[in-house]
């Protein structure tokens, strides 16, 4: 069993100012975002300055933030938000939905695209390898919360968690660690070679999602789900239906089949023109 890190939260505190990790992974995401797009901004377009580039990535920051945020509560905890509107705001303790960013996302790309040119799908395809910085900077943000840990086991590798997080003491995966590897550093690797050469329009974001939704799906195996979710068909505790189906594999589901139809659309509609950047 490897011990947990005892990692304050708070990465600095000066008086009443507190700056959580949590927050500063999000910095580090967009940031390291900005970075890579700027370049990676001639191949996408000579003519974009690198200040158009930093209204983009501040729409989609902001997309990334509100959306993240309503999801987690609309799709995760809609009654205890509508009981404690206040706790709305606490973002610094944690409750993102991947799924609710990626709406947020699309949304404000939609809309800067309309306003700058551009179609959805460009401007998806050249954000797409950018996003797994910040999926395993917020992963490690929800490790040193010590927050979605896993089920219990006996791997050598299993984590105790700290009291406040984990009353039980019980040895678990930690899942957050398996999702940064998966999401942050194999799906940045995956998406960074295959948009190297021109491929057809719309298939960078459609791998994207395939392999997201596929790589959340398995980690769900072993991440335990929030108790809160209660239960669907013959579902227990945490789980929505069968004894398995967790809510973040359920929203991974459309995520896998449109990932494949988007790639299928793509390189069918490539083959049927001119190969489009």
């Amino acid at each position: 069993m490897l011990p947990y890190p005892q990692i304050d939260p708070v990465a600095v505190s000066l008086g009443p100012l507190k700056i959580h990790w949590y927050g500063l992974m999000y910095l580090i995401g967009i940031g390291g975002a900005w970075l890579l797009a700027s370049r990676r901004l001639d191949r996408f377009d000579p003519t974009w300055t690198k200040e158009k580039l930093s209204d983009l990535v501040f729409w989609v920051a902001c997309g990334v933030v509100l959306g993240g945020r309503i999801g987690y509560v609309l799709f995760y905890k809609p009654d205890f938000y509508l009981s404690n509107p206040l706790n709305l705001f606490k973002v610094w303790e944690g409750g993102m939905s991947f799924h609710g960013g990626l709406l947020g996302v699309m949304l404000a790309t939609w809309w800067f695209g309309k306003r700058n040119g551009k179609s959805f799908f460009q401007l998806m395809d050249f954000i797409a390898p950018l996003v797994p910085i910040g999926l395993g900077a917020g992963r490690i943000g929800n490790f040193i919360n010590a927050e979605l840990w896993g089920k219990p086991t006996d791997v050598p590798w299993a984590m105790i968690f700290p009291p406040y997080s984990d009353p039980a003491q019980l040895p678990r995966h930690p899942s957050q660690l398996y999702e940064f590897a998966l999401e942050g550093i194999a799906l940045f690797i995956i998406l960074w070679l295959f948009s190297r050469k021109p491929r057809p329009t719309a298939s960078v974001s459609g791998l994207f999602i395939l392999c997201y939704g596929c790589f959340r799906f398995f980690v769900e195996f072993f991440r335990l789900p929030d108790a809160d979710q209660g239960a669907g068909g013959n579902g227990g505790p945490g789980y929505i239906a069968w004894d398995w189906l967790t809510m973040g594999q359920l929203l991974c589901v459309p995520m896998i089949l449109g990932g494949i139809a988007l790639m299928v659309w793509a390189y069918r509609r490539a083959a049927a023109k001119p190969l489009a950047n």
